[in-house]
């Protein structure tokens, strides 16, 4: 089985499939659809944060020896 991807839009309930993709096609193939509902893509918050660090006025870093005091 071989995959692609490709972006288009549906004309009146047709999915226009790229010229460059239209001659390896047989009888049977799976389709799935991805609806692009305009919404802003769901982020990690971890990533969000390795982006836009919190900055921290008088921030001191911990020694080792703070870190592993319990």
């Amino acid at each position: 089985m071989v995959t692609v991807r490709f972006q288009t839009k549906i004309k009146d309930g047709v999915i226009q499939i790229p010229k460059k993709y239209r001659r390896g096609l047989k009888d049977n193939v799976r389709v799935s659809i991805r609806i692009e509902d305009g919404r802003r893509r769901e982020e990690n918050y971890l990533d969000y944060l390795m982006a836009n660090p919190v900055k921290v006025g008088n921030f001191q870093r911990l020694t080792r020896e703070q870190i592993y005091v319990r």
